[in-house]
C-alpha cells in the first residue's frame, strides 16, 4: 500500500515537472500514458542473508529492486540522467552542480533526481511532494527577487529625477509647474517602488523560511553504491570477521552448554544492579558495579588509547549539553526531536536556544567548526571523545526491554573526521576500519553491512554497520555505524574550507604597461568540506559482547588480553 502511494505521487510529481524536466505524458488511444523508464518498483528477487549467523568470507551479492525499468517500445529516450541509473535511481554523477548536498536552486536544477533518491528511501508521499514544493517556492523566489531588484532600480531611478530637478529649480522653489508637477510624479514613483520592494521582501522573506523548513526535512542524497532495499534485512553483506566457534571452543563450552545473556552473567558476578537503577531513574537505566563497572572502564579506555595512539586521532572532551542550532548543524534536528532529551528553558538555555543532553558525542566533536574557514593543509582533522549519550528512545517501546542493548543512557566513544571531498571516500574506509580494528584486538566475531536506501540514516550517504556476534542472544547486533554524510553537515553548520592554491600559480607575473609589477593571485573560494562520523565502539554493548563470548561453563568470565592491562592484571572475573 505504501509503496502504490509513493509510485502514484513520484509519477504525479514527474508529470508536473515534464515542461522543465521530462517528457512524461502522450496522448495514445485516446488515453494518458507514461513512459517506461518512470515506471516504478518492479521488484525483482533479492539474496537474503543476515539472518544466518553462518561465518563466510567476500562481498554478497543481490539483485536491487528498480525504481525504473526500460522498454524496446516507441517511447522517447529518456532524459539525460534518466538513462544513467545506479542501484534503480539516477546517478549523484549526473547532478548539475558540483555539491551533493541540497539547496533550493540544487533540488531545483535536478529535480527528478532528488525524488527517485527519496523513493528509493522509502520517504513518505508528504516527504516527495516537500520537494517537488520547494521547486515551486524557487521559481517564485526567482520572480520576487526579480521584481524587488526592478522595483529597486525604479526607485533609483526616480530618485535620480527627484535630484536633478531639485537641484534645477532650487530646492523645488523656483521651478515652473511642468517641473513642479514632474517632480511631484517622481516622488510618488519613487515611494511607490520603494513601498513595492519593501512589499516583495516580506514575502520573499516568506517564502525563503517555507523553503528553509522543508529543506531541512530532506534526507541527504545517496551514494550511488548504496544498494536498495526496503529495511535492515535488505542490507548487503560486505564481508564476515571471526569464527562465532573459536571462543567457546577455546574456553570449553561443551555441546549442550547454553551461553546465558550478559545481564545473569552480570548478576552472577554480582555486578548488576538494574532494579536500583530502575527504582531512581526509570526504565531503560541501568547501575553496574565493581568488577563489571571496572570491564566496562577497561573498554573505554583501550578504544580511547587504541584511537589516539594507533590511529591518529586527537582526544577531546565536550559539552554534554548543546544548542537546538548544534543538533540542526549535524541533522538530528528537526526530525529526531522526539528521540532527545530536552532540557527545560527555566534550568538552562544555550545562549538563547533550546538545550539538549547530546545523543552522541558526533555532535559536539562536529560543531567544534561550525562556521569555520578552514585551511585545506589542517585538513583532515580526527577527533575522538568519551562521552555518556542520551536518547528517549521514543519510537522504540517494547524492543530490547532486557539488559544493555538499549539504553536510556550510554557510553560511547565516537570518532569524528573532517575532510575534504578528495579524501572523503578513503577516509569513510578508514574510519570503518578503526573501528573494526576494536573488534579484531577484542577477537569478537562480527560482520560488515552496507545499509540499503530504506535502513540508511537521515543525514548519511554511505554507512557501514558492524554487528558483533552475541552467543547469548543467538544473533549478530549493531556496534558500531560508520557515516559518510558528504557535505550535508558541512552546510547546515557553515564548516567550510579555503583549497590551496597550486603552486605555480601562487603569484602571477602581471606586464603593467612594460614595468613588470606583481600582482597577487585572488583569493581561492571556500569550499564545504566533507564530514564523517563513527562509533569505535559504543561501549555498553561492547561490554555485553565480552561478557557473553568470553563466559565459561561455571559462570566465570575470561578478560581479554588486551584489556588485562586495564583491569590491573585480572585474567578471569569469578562468580562471588
Amino acid at each position: 500500500m505504501r509503496d502504490t502511494q509513493q509510485r502514484r505521487c513520484l509519477l504525479t510529481t514527474m508529470a508536473k515537472c515534464s515542461v522543465a524536466f521530462l517528457s512524461v505524458a502522450v496522448r495514445r488511444n485516446g488515453r494518458s500514458a507514461v513512459p517506461a523508464y518512470v515506471q516504478a518498483f518492479t521488484t525483482t528477487t533479492k539474496t537474503h542473508h543476515r539472518a544466518s549467523p553462518r561465518v563466510s568470507f567476500g562481498v554478497s551479492t543481490s539483485t536491487p529492486t528498480r525504481l525504473f525499468s526500460a522498454s524496446d517500445d516507441d517511447t522517447p529516450n529518456p532524459p539525460p540522467g534518466l538513462s544513467s541509473l545506479v542501484n534503480g535511481r539516477i546517478s549523484r554523477t549526473t547532478m548539475s552542480s558540483n555539491s551533493n548536498s541540497l539547496d533550493a536552486k540544487t533540488l531545483t536544477e535536478n529535480l527528478p533526481l532528488v525524488l527517485s533518491h527519496l523513493l528509493s528511501r522509502r520517504a513518505s508521499p508528504e516527504t516527495i511532494i516537500s520537494a517537488e514544493r520547494i521547486a515551486t517556492l524557487n521559481a517564485e523566489r526567482v520572480v520576487l527577487i526579480n521584481d524587488k531588484n526592478n522595483a529597486l532600480q525604479e526607485r533609483k531611478v526616480q530618485s535620480t529625477t527627484v535630484g536633478n530637478i531639485m537641484k534645477a529649480t532650487k530646492g523645488g522653489t523656483d521651478g515652473s509647474e511642468e517641473q513642479m508637477s514632474e517632480l511631484e510624479g517622481a516622488k510618488a514613483a519613487s515611494t511607490a517602488a520603494g513601498e513595492l520592494a519593501d512589499e516583495l521582501e516580506g514575502k520573499l522573506a516568506v517564502i525563503e523560511g517555507e523553503q528553509n523548513g522543508l529543506l531541512a526535512a530532506l534526507p541527504n542524497l545517496l551514494d550511488d553504491v548504496v544498494p536498495d532495499g526496503s529495511d535492515e534485512s535488505e542490507n548487503a553483506l560486505v564481508m564476515e570477521w571471526g569464527d562465532v566457534t573459536a571462543l567457546p571452543t577455546k574456553l570449553e563450552w561443551g555441546e549442550g552448554f547454553t551461553p546465558a545473556w550478559h545481564d545473569d552473567l552480570a548478576v552472577g558476578l554480582n555486578g548488576w544492579m538494574a532494579d536500583e537503577a530502575v527504582a531512581m531513574s526509570g526504565a531503560r537505566f541501568s547501575a553496574l558495579k565493581g568488577n563489571i563497572a571496572r570491564l566496562e572502564r577497561a573498554l573505554s579506555s583501550f578504544f580511547l588509547d587504541t584511537h589516539v595512539d594507533a590511529h591518529g586521532y586527537t582526544e577531546a572532551a565536550v559539552p554534554l549539553v548543546v544548542s537546538r542550532s548544534s543538533l540542526e548543524g549535524t541533522s538530528q534536528l528537526p526530525k529526531f526531536e522526539d528521540d532527545l532529551f530536552k532540557i527545560t528553558p527555566e534550568s538552562h538555555t544555550c545562549n538563547g536556544e533550546d538545550a539538549f543532553l547530546i545523543p552522541t558525542a558526533e555532535v559536539p566533536l562536529t560543531n567544534l567548526h561550525r562556521d569555520s574557514i578552514l585551511e585545506e593543509s589542517e585538513l583532515p582533522l580526527k577527533y575522538c571523545a568519551l562521552t555518556p549519550c542520551f536518547r528517549a528512545e521514543a519510537g522504540s517501546y517494547g524492543r530490547d526491554t532486557r539488559g544493555l542493548i538499549r539504553s536510556h543512557q550510554f557510553y560511547k566513544v565516537e570518532m569524528v573526521q573532517i575532510v575534504t571531498p578528495s579524501q572523503s571516500a578513503q577516509a569513510h574506509e578508514e574510519l570503518t576500519q578503526h573501528a573494526q580494528n576494536c573488534l579484531e584486538a577484542l577477537e569478537l566475531p562480527y560482520r560488515k553491512v552496507r545499509l540499503c536506501s530504506g535502513d540508511i540514516g537521515f543525514g548519511a550517504c554511505h554507512c557501514y554497520d558492524l554487528e558483533v556476534w552475541l552467543p547469548g542472544e543467538g544473533q549478530y547486533r549493531e556496534i558500531s555505524s560508520c557515516s559518510n554524510t558528504g557535505d550535508f553537515q558541512a552546510r547546515r553548520m557553515g564548516l567550510r574550507y579555503r583549497p590551496s592554491p597550486v603552486a605555480d600559480k601562487q603569484e602571477e607575473e602581471v606586464k603593467d604597461k612594460g614595468k613588470g609589477k606583481k600582482k597577487k593571485a585572488k583569493k581561492i573560494k571556500p569550499e564545504l568540506c566533507h564530514t564523517l562520523n563513527g562509533s569505535g565502539l559504543a561501549v555498553g554493548r561492547a561490554l555485553v559482547a565480552v561478557l557473553e563470548n568470553y563466559q565459561t561453563p561455571n559462570g566465570s568470565v575470561v578478560v581479554p588480553k588486551v584489556l588485562q592491562p586495564y583491569m590491573g592484571g585480572l585474567e578471569i572475573l569469578t562468580p562471588e
